[in-house]
């Protein structure tokens, strides 16, 4: 569990309040921002429904891949300790101990950069659905920098950093215009990467980091980046959100979808609608072998394995237990830690909800999960802290009002 004040307060705390089935996918982009009314609730459905296509002119090839450099923020020395010494007689330490520490220093500059980097590193790292930095629903991109600030990441993932046509619906959400993660980061001081390329693991999303960004990956799912001279990959993915299974087991309407009973069925219909994503991907993972750790960050529009279990479901939290193919991929053919589970391990007592804020979790005609996700892999890790950041609590843990999404971000603090 994880703790939480509101600044002026003199509770001591890590957290802060700030001011502020289907064959496969469909042939079109689609999101669950469907607004509808299908006699289930008189507030509109806001699942968004949007896969497939990356960019704005609808072709299915790349179009100029960019990988800025905004300030760059100052470099963060790191002092290794020096090799070991044999120890020293009493009556001479003082002058001793100035030549040990002379020693000690003129060693660790002798050190090559790839042994200095043995160091252990402490990362912040965070995932957001930042709903075009608030375009979409009338709100300056500050409130989205803001948001991200709260946090102060070294490494965060924006998904959705294009606005959205209106309407979005089954029928077509090609992004439209301009992504904002260049102007974020340059707000914010950090490298930036616009993911550019159109498959069916993007959606509009990018890579901010606060250090140089080397390299993108193959099908422009992530890239590298050069902490203190330590090689880290960063994954940012949107997996196809239509069908979407939760639905499906609740009888929510979303498109041409059928209802389920089971969980095989909805088991089977996630692997279709999200396999050829996740193959994708772990074909990018393959530039990540011998990194020293990998992340991997996003709206994956399904659920976790870890989250809908037998206690949730008897304690209400779900329908049904599921064990989603997505998460298991993740966490098992993979390897990846799911950071916000590890530092939260009981999901009756902290289901971490990321989707939806524009809805109470009453609304029929919707169903709150945890569908954002900050995996990490490295030897060695651990994870400090995790938690989720949002317009309120106790859904959040970093409370930052006013919220520019309809989605709540993910964050997570590493060592490795």
């Amino acid at each position: 569990m994880v703790s939480k004040i509101v600044v002026g307060r003199s509770a001591k705390s890590e957290f802060m309040t700030l001011p502020a089935a289907m064959t496969g996918p469909p042939p079109y982009p689609c999101r669950r921002r469907q607004r509808k009314d299908h006699g289930m609730s008189a507030a509109p459905s806001y699942r968004r429904q949007r896969h497939l296509l990356g960019g704005a002119d609808g072709r299915g090839n790349r179009r100029g891949t960019l990988l800025s450099r905004t300030l760059r923020p100052p470099e963060h020395r790191h002092l290794p300790v020096g090799p070991a010494v044999a120890p020293l007689d009493e009556d001479s330490r003082e002058p001793r101990m100035k030549r040990l520490l002379l020693a000690s220093l003129i060693a660790s500059a002798l050190l090559p950069a790839a042994a200095r980097a043995a160091d252990p590193t402490e990362l912040t790292v965070m995932s957001f659905n930042i709903w075009g930095g608030g375009a979409n629903d009338g709100k300056p991109v500050d409130e989205t920098v803001a948001a991200i600030k709260a946090v102060n990441p070294d490494i965060v993932a924006l998904l959705e950093t294009q606005p959205e046509p209106d309407p979005c619906d089954a029928d077509n959400c090609v992004p439209t215009g301009a992504s904002v993660a260049k102007a974020i980061a340059e707000r914010l001081g950090y490298f930036h990467y616009d993911q550019t390329k159109r498959n069916p693991a993007l959606w509009g999303g990018a890579i901010l980091s606060r250090y140089p960004i080397v390299q993108p990956t193959a099908n422009d799912l992530g890239v590298q980046i050069d902490v203190k001279g330590r090689k880290v990959f960063a994954y940012s993915l949107h997996l196809p959100d239509f069908p979407y299974q939760p639905y499906q087991l609740l009888g929510i309407e979303y498109g041409p979808a059928p209802f389920f009973k089971t969980a095989d069925e909805a088991v089977a219909a996630a692997k279709a609608a999200r396999g050829p994503a996740m193959d994708l991907f772990m074909q990018d993972l393959k530039a990540a072998d011998g990194a020293d750790a990998v992340f991997v960050f996003g709206d994956f529009n399904e659920p976790s394995h870890l989250d809908w279990t037998e206690a949730v479901a008897k304690a209400g939290g779900q329908p049904l237990a599921v064990a989603w193919p997505t998460s298991l991929r993740m966490t098992g053919e993979a390897g990846f830690l799911d950071l916000f589970r590890v530092a939260n391990p009981d999901p009756v007592q902290k289901p971490g909800l990321t989707w939806t804020t524009t809805s109470e979790p009453s609304d029929p005609s919707d169903h709150h999960d945890r569908i954002d996700f900050t995996y990490g892999r490295a030897a060695g890790l651990s994870v400090l802290k995790a938690g989720i950041v949002g317009e309120k609590a106790p859904e959040a843990d970093i409370v930052v009002t006013p919220w520019p999404s309809d989605h709540r971000a993910s964050m997570a603090v590493v060592r490795f």
